[in-house]
């Protein structure tokens, strides 16, 4: 057992409610991987997408850097059509500086994801390098990807839902794909110069210059259920982009999950990651905005990180929201991976180290200290494994009478203490 250093002792005697487990329930049309081949093929055979693959011609296929559902098998589904129809398809990563803005980073970043050489049976060609291809609507410099911009046709591959940090007709979806991602460092500052306050029409203007300059053929999108699950499968055709897809960013937002009750004193999430979200916790359910130009998420007083996932590779972009943080998390941070993000998107508050304790409930102790006009003996917590899968969630007891009166939450222990060990830690 480690000493205590004073600054835990200023928190030892906080009660950390008991808690339990609830099952929320939300709609799940739902593509079964198995079935997700035939939904693709069946999609690009429609003769307009069909016809505008011809033997030979080297076909760049977009991936970007999101934990999306099935993106291996999606994009190796998308390879394969194209070489049936007698093209070359090859990979380029698209996720403007993510990766730590290098080209073996942003190769690490799909290969976390499973999309290798080896799975999809094509190139995977990685670079940083851009090249222009025209200007937009007010005159701006549009660069995308060389390899791609150099290729005899573009397939978009990407999902589509709402965004962590502005509101729009297009959010996280092909416009942003194509004006960001195929951008690059160069396109991702571009967009960004602005702020998110201009997000919303920056998106769009160098998207479109993209359709109208670049090899687009069409975009093949995804939108996910609130179980992290494959739910639609889209193909739209360059020329339809613009007037298709915020229609697809409706139907996104209205599978996306949320916590079923609406405000709590201190929300516990045990892992944020670029896997999960762009902002690390995607604050549509955490309530952690960026930014002033979205809303929505739990109303949380205090938030508490306690662990950063495997695949974030210590990019702890979104840490900065937290209110505390662990000795763990600060230990895995990769700071070369996190600050490149923050910098060129002009928004550098998720990148700040939040106050640090040793132990998973010193953490949560020091929230709950620290909140305001509550009762401290029985404190509202919330507690999420991430932002992105929560069926299983808990509430502390105090929750227990509200949530009678709320549809789709079934409750599926009784409240107990929290597993911490000796130290301090959750297992």
């Amino acid at each position: 057992m480690r000493e205590r250093p004073f600054i835990a002792d200023l928190v030892k005697g906080v009660t950390v409610p008991k808690m339990f487990r609830v099952r929320q329930i939300f709609p799940r049309p739902k593509i079964e991987p198995k079935d997700i081949p035939g939904v693709i093929e069946k999609l690009l055979s429609e003769e307009k997408f069909s016809s505008q693959i011809k033997p030979g011609m080297r076909i760049a296929i977009t991936a970007g850097s999101r934990g999306i559902a099935n993106n291996a098998l999606t994009t190796k589904c998308i390879a394969d059509f194209v070489k049936s129809r007698g093209g070359e398809p090859f990979v380029v990563p698209a996720m403007g500086s993510h990766g730590g803005s290098t080209a073996e980073g942003q190769r690490a970043v799909l290969e976390g994801y499973g999309i290798t050489e080896e799975y999809l049976q094509c190139p995977i060609l990685s670079s940083m390098e851009v090249k222009k291809i025209g200007v937009n609507e007010e005159g701006g410099d549009v660069y995308i990807d060389k390899y791609a911009a150099e290729a005899d046709g573009i397939i978009i591959g990407c999902r589509i839902k709402p965004h962590t940090a502005f509101r729009g007709p297009y959010e996280s979806g092909i416009m942003k794909m194509m004006a960001i991602g195929l951008g690059k460092q160069y396109g991702a500052e571009a967009c960004h110069e602005a702020g998110f306050k201009n997000m919303a029409k920056n998106v769009p203007l160098f998207g479109k210059a993209v359709i109208k300059y670049a090899p687009v053929l069409f975009a093949v999108p995804t939108i996910e259920n609130a179980y992290d699950e494959t739910c639609k499968i889209a193909a739209v055709n360059a020329d339809e982009i613009e007037e298709k897809e915020p229609d697809l960013l409706k139907e996104a937002a209205s599978y996306m999950a949320k916590i079923l009750v609406d405000s709590c004193d201190v929300l516990i999430v045990d892992e944020i990651g670029k896997n999960y979200s762009g902002d690390g916790m995607d604050p549509n359910i955490t309530g952690t905005f960026c930014t002033p130009y979205a809303t929505g998420g739990i109303d949380a007083q205090r938030v508490v990180v306690l662990d950063l996932s495997e695949e974030t590779h210590g990019n702890g972009i979104g840490l900065g929201y937290a209110s505390a943080t662990t000795k763990r998390v600060f230990e895995k941070l990769d700071l070369a991976s996190m600050y490149p993000n923050a910098i060129t998107c002009t928004v550098l508050g998720g990148v700040r180290i939040p106050i640090i304790m040793e132990s998973d409930k010193e953490a949560i102790q020091v929230c709950i200290k620290t909140c305001n006009e509550i009762d401290k003996t029985r404190p509202r917590v919330v507690r999420i494994p991430n932002s992105l899968h929560l069926e299983h969630i808990m509430l502390s007891e105090d929750y227990l009478e509200e949530i009678k009166g709320i549809p789709n939450i079934e409750i599926e222990s009784e409240p107990m203490e929290l597993p911490f060990d000796e130290d301090g830690m959750l297992w």
